[in-house]
């Protein structure tokens, strides 16, 4: 009878320690563990961090850290970290919590456009990603990879081509540039091609151009009557006198790409730059300026006219007057001297 009662003592005993245990271990794996209110958050895990880096990140969102942590070195995610950008929902469990940050890395919209240099879009995109500015800037400029991509440094922002794409937030910056190349290519596709043969100028060429017509109109419309005025003067050989090439060789000798010039003059042209096309006949050596794809597009499908000469329409701001003849364009022109001279723009 003794030893009956030892018996249900110690049973009643491992079950209240079982159960105790089962709650523990509940508590511990499958309970809620998230402080916050929103329905989810996000944490950022750079390439080679440790466990403290990713606790520090987790310690806000957590109710609980110290069970995480426990949680997490039974599942061997301590010595198991994967960098990424990850997502941690209101109510996920540790278990739940763990499982997503070994496997569920999230990819992110990058987007970029109009950069004028490779300093500036190596800025843009770092600001993006977990790369850095300085190892985006030299995987741009790497004279390897230039060569073997058939670029070079003056030609290279053209493989870049502006749009939205999606990424792994921890992409490198090679991993990045090397994505850029594989989109260049498939930009450039057998309908562009045959349509850049067609017109008699090779894809870099029509980015060049492009971006000389992208700095010159913002509008999308105007872009291709722009365009065929460009054409126009490339089959004639006449220099293309664009203004923005002036602008761009300006900001390049002097380094300051911030630099605002609303109004080019006289002494500007005689720059001896070879993107000054009042110096130097046909393309610049270069972009001058990541152009829209609607700038691109525009000098692949130019608009067919007779007009060699455009200058800003003052009646209608963002658009332009055009003129067949140098005698009409003077008279347009001179309209928009007198209304600068009115504004006061002397630079």
């Amino acid at each position: 009878m003794y030893i009956r009662k030892i018996l249900v003592a110690i049973a009643l005993i491992g079950a209240v320690l079982g159960f105790i245990f089962v709650y523990y271990v509940y508590n511990a794996v499958f309970a809620p563990n998230t402080a916050f209110q929103n329905e989810e958050a996000y944490v950022f895990i750079p390439t080679d961090a440790s466990f403290k880096e990713v606790s520090e990140q987790l310690n806000p969102l957590l109710d609980d850290k110290a069970t995480f942590a426990k949680v997490a070195e039974r599942k061997g995610y301590v010595n198991n970290i994967k960098a990424g950008r990850y997502a941690i929902k209101k109510g996920m469990n540790n278990n739940e919590i763990i499982n997503s940050l070994r496997s569920r890395n999230l990819p992110i919209d990058i987007s970029f456009n109009n950069q004028e240099t490779l300093s500036k879009l190596a800025g843009r995109i770092a600001a993006q990603i977990e790369a850095d500015s300085s190892s985006l800037l030299n995987s741009f400029t790497d004279e390897a990879f230039l060569k073997n991509s058939k670029f070079n440094k003056e030609t290279a922002l053209a493989m870049y081509i502006p749009n939205s794409y999606e990424f792994f937030w921890n992409t490198s910056a090679d991993g990045f540039r090397d994505r850029m190349l594989k989109e260049y290519s498939r930009f450039w596709n057998e309908t562009r091609l045959k349509r850049a043969e067609a017109i008699g100028l090779k894809p870099i060429e029509v980015i060049i151009l492009a971006s000389i017509v992208h700095k010159e109109t913002a509008m999308v419309d105007e872009r291709p009557r722009v365009a065929g005025v460009y054409m126009n003067r490339l089959k004639k050989n006449m220099l293309l006198q664009a203004d923005p090439t002036v602008i761009f060789a300006i900001r390049k000798e002097s380094g300051d790409w911030d630099k605002i010039i609303k109004r080019v003059l006289y002494k500007d042209l005689e720059l001896d730059s070879p993107y000054n096309t009042y110096k130097y006949a046909g393309l610049p050596i270069g972009p001058i300026a990541m152009p829209d794809i609607s700038a691109i597009d525009a000098v692949l499908n130019y608009e067919k006219n007779d007009y060699y000469y455009f200058v800003a329409d003052v009646k209608n701001f963002g658009y332009h007057k055009f003129a067949k003849t140098l005698s009409q364009h003077n008279v347009n022109k001179q309209e928009y001297v007198k209304w600068l001279n009115s504004q006061a723009i002397n630079r």
